[in-house]
C-alpha cells in the first residue's frame, strides 16, 4: 500500500487499511549515524531509511546491520592474522 503519513506516494510494507501499522503510526527520521548511508531517501517531509522505520533503534546497541557506509573491524592478533571469535572465546574460557 502507499504511504500516507511521511512518504506520500511510496509503496510501504507497514501501511494497512487503517494507516501505518508501525509503532506510533509513522516512520521516524534518520539519526546522525545514518548520514552517508546509501539507504537514506530524501522526501519533502524529511530524510528516512528505505529499509527500517525506526533507525535510532538499529543504532542503539551497535552498528546498524543495514548501514552501507560503516564497516565492522575484524579483530587481529599481534601477528596481523584474523582471529576467529568463536575460538578466541573458547580459549578465554579455558584461561589460555
Amino acid at each position: 500500500m502507499e504511504c500516507t503519513t511521511n512518504k506520500p506516494g511510496v509503496q510501504c510494507k507497514f501501511m494497512g487499511k487503517n494507516g501505518c501499522k508501525y509503532l506510533g503510526g509513522t516512520c521516524f527520521e534518520i539519526v546522525e549515524q545514518c548520514k552517508g548511508c546509501a539507504r537514506v531517501e530524501n522526501y519533502d517531509t524529511g530524510n528516512f531509511c528505505s529499509v527500517y522505520p525506526h533507525p535510532a533503534m538499529k543504532w542503539r546497541k551497535s552498528i546498524c546491520n543495514f548501514a552501507t557506509h560503516v564497516k565492522k573491524e575484524v579483530p587481529k592478533d599481534e601477528s596481523g592474522r584474523k582471529i576467529n571469535p568463536l575460538k578466541a572465546a573458547k580459549r578465554a574460557s579455558r584461561g589460555h
